[in-house]
């Protein structure tokens, strides 16, 4: 099924993808992971600018979401809004399978990547940072927190020489900005770099954080 945004919908073993391929002679992968009751479609208003080096994929998280769309970790109404290391790491590891998987199927090098997340997608990039950093290049972490239980692997510093983006809106009334500020220095204690941007928005990305994450983004 081809979408007006160029991209494709496609059903990789278990998962929903939406794809957009790349020309590029060496194409970089780009992972970007939706939010709580988002879908595969939710990250692509973030794209528009982005070099057309990548190879973006954004998956469809496994589980059900209440009312409706998808979340990376079981529905559990006793923990809403506090996604755990323990709740979520089964869909982080899933999502290192899926990379290797489906990029070998298409011919991408994905030995290192790039990934990006919005909300409890942003969690999920801190989670496949803070566990695989091996292979991950670049990170963008938008509107999100690092989730609770990670701070044995964090004072491994797993993030060292790593430089993430982060971006927050100071009345994002779904995650504080409070907690944003707390995540960052969590990621600093694990060795990384903060390219940060905050801006007086809700739970979303404003249009100088989009720039920002545009230019962080392309080299």
């Amino acid at each position: 099924m081809q979408a007006a945004n160029n991209t494709d919908l496609i059903t990789f073993g278990n998962w929903t993808l939406r794809v957009r391929a790349s020309q590029a002679e060496t194409p970089r992968l780009l992972v970007m992971l939706h939010g709580w009751t988002g879908d595969e479609t939710s990250m692509w208003i973030f794209t528009r600018a982005l070099s057309s080096a990548y190879w973006m994929i954004a998956p469809r998280a496994p589980h059900n979401a209440d009312p409706s769309g998808f979340s990376w970790r079981p529905n559990d109404p006793s923990t809403f809004g506090k996604p755990s290391f323990e709740k979520l790491k089964p869909a982080a590891d899933a999502l290192i399978q899926l990379v290797d998987e489906y990029s070998a199927s298409v011919g991408v090098d994905s030995a290192q990547f790039d990934i990006m997340g919005f909300s409890q997608g942003a969690a999920m990039t801190s989670m496949v940072g803070v566990l695989y950093p091996q292979r991950v290049r670049k990170m963008g972490i938008l509107a999100g927190f690092v989730p609770a239980g990670m701070e044995a692997l964090l004072a491994q510093k797993p993030l060292a020489g790593k430089n993430i983006f982060v971006a927050h809106g100071t009345q994002d009334q779904m995650i504080s900005i409070d907690r944003a500020r707390e995540s960052m220095l969590a990621l600093e204690q694990a060795g990384a770099q903060i390219t940060y941007c905050e801006d007086e928005v809700g739970h979303k990305l404003s249009a100088n954080c989009l720039r920002a994450l545009e230019s962080y983004l392309k080299d």
